[in-house]
């Protein structure tokens, strides 16, 4: 249950990356320095927190050992993740890009027959692929069809072009960001905490990053103050704190793809929080109708999600008595 309140308490800082990217771009910034700046800002404050921690030589040793794997999962896990959030957001309103990432709760769910499992038989050790957890892919369902009843509100003031350009990108990084962090938890095999782990995936990812500013500067010079200072608040907000509190969350039940899936679930708050937000601050209006209807199904999603990650973790326990 303490996974669940982690994932929607980060999905609240997450809100932040929506709410203030679509503000960078009705200001005229450019998606390469949203994207950029918000990891290049990252850098510092993680590497303060593990310095205060005493243990970064470690990060640097996992580094050394497989950089190619780093640098690819981080690749997948941040660069494909982000950017294309901040380029959607050149063509849709927060709401639409919020929406839209909310595939991601499938998305986690599919893509893990990617990743394997260690059993004993009787024939000895064997691994085997993770299966699609269809109860979960049931109920995460249900939110999505919420999520697109909410859409479905100011869909019909966008052009064709709008909605394509602002749907494909990110649903992209709805695919790629719970890839990338679970490739990476699999690559790390509990070596590294949240914090090492995703200042490592910063530090392997800074390439791209530096490239992204290279070309932003070419193309559009250097960024705005206000957009350097909205980039930092994100950099905080989403980069920092709603990662680590999500890295933590789904590392607590990396091993269990049921209670992963609900985790990877609580992400379909952003779009409430990011309604509030824009609402607050820049004078959007409030779902109404269908769109309310939507809210309730997301609602009743999570709540589902909460029961049945409950049911599992009292079989776990069950399980666990009957064996002793």
């Amino acid at each position: 249950m303490k996974e669940i309140a982690l994932g929607i308490l980060s999905s609240m800082f997450f809100a932040v990356t929506f709410i203030l990217n679509r503000s960078m771009e009705l200001a005229g910034g450019s998606w390469m320095w949203s994207s950029s700046l918000r990891f290049l800002f990252m850098l510092p404050f993680l590497l303060l927190i593990v310095l205060m921690r005493r243990n970064i030589k470690q990060v640097f040793v996992e580094l050394k050992k497989e950089p190619l794997r780093w640098l690819t999962w981080s690749f997948v896990g941040f660069v494909l993740f982000y950017a294309p959030l901040t380029y959607a957001a050149t063509y849709g309103p927060g709401w639409l890009v919020a929406g839209t990432w909310q595939f991601t709760i499938v998305g986690g769910l599919l893509v893990a027959p990617l990743f394997f499992k260690v059993e004993k038989t009787s024939n000895g050790i064997v691994k085997r692929r993770h299966r699609i957890q269809m109860k979960s892919l049931a109920i995460s369902l249900i939110i999505l069809i919420g999520v697109l009843l909410i859409q479905q509100q100011k869909a019909s003031d966008l052009t064709i072009v709008e909605i394509i350009i602002g749907i494909g990108p990110v649903i992209l990084a709805a695919f790629a960001y719970p890839l990338g962090n679970r490739k990476m938890m699999e690559l790390c095999k509990g070596k590294l905490d949240t914090f090492q782990r995703i200042l490592g995936m910063t530090i392997a990812s800074l390439p791209f990053w530096v490239i992204i500013s290279g070309v932003a500067i070419v193309e559009v010079g250097l960024p705005s103050t206000s957009q350097v200072t909205q980039s930092l608040i994100v950099a905080i907000c989403s980069g920092v704190i709603a990662t680590t509190l999500f890295f933590i969350a789904t590392n607590r039940v990396k091993h269990h793809q049921g209670k992963l899936a609900t985790v990877e679930a609580t992400q379909s708050t952003q779009i409430l929080f990011v309604i509030a937000g824009e609402t607050a601050l820049l004078a959007s209006p409030l779902p109404s109708g269908v769109a309310l209807v939507g809210v309730m199904f997301i609602i009743v999603g999570i709540i589902v999600h909460t029961l049945n990650m409950k049911k599992m973790n009292t079989i776990a326990v069950t399980r666990t008595s009957k064996a002793h």
